[in-house]
């Protein structure tokens, strides 16, 4: 049975520990419902200062919401719209400290001030996205979104 602990340490130890209990979390489970679905509660829960935290899945066509914690999301975000369309057509990580002041920002949550997002493409393919959103303006750093796209890696690892 998988148990959750709390993080200590330096932020890039607090990563370190969260990223190995992923690798735990998702050991041996292959859908990626289920693992979006307990990878999100779990940074949700773990990282301070979140209000949201979830996939996106590239359906095709266009990003379409995945497993969440938060409030309801927006259901369909178009490629290259908002900071998870950008994410998913540039391959990079976005990370927003003002979402206020970022060209065609879509606010699904109003109280979301600040945003990070992880593209996930596996042999060139888009899968979709990783998004956390933040209360707090310009919350995440350089040192999150290395955190998070070492989190993401776990998760694609995990549906090979």
């Amino acid at each position: 049975m998988f148990e959750a602990h709390a993080l200590s340490g330096s932020k890039a130890e607090q990563y370190a520990q969260l990223v190995e209990q992923a690798r735990g979390l998702l050991h041996g489970e292959r859908d990626r419902v289920a693992n979006a679905a307990n990878l999100s509660a779990l940074v949700f829960h773990a990282l301070p200062d979140l209000n949201w935290v979830g996939f996106y899945f590239h359906d095709g066509r266009e990003l379409v919401v995945g497993p969440f914690q938060g409030k309801p999301a927006c259901v369909r975000i178009p490629l290259g719209k908002g900071v998870c369309g950008t994410a998913a057509v540039t391959g990079q990580t976005q990370v927003v400290a003002d979402v206020h002041a970022f060209p065609g920002h879509i606010a699904c949550d109003a109280a979301s001030r600040s945003e990070v997002v992880v593209p996930l493409y596996r042999d060139g393919e888009l899968i979709g996205v990783f998004d956390l959103d933040s209360p707090i303006p310009d919350r995440f750093d350089d040192e999150d979104r290395r955190g998070l796209e070492a989190i993401a890696r776990v998760f694609m690892e995990s549906l090979a």
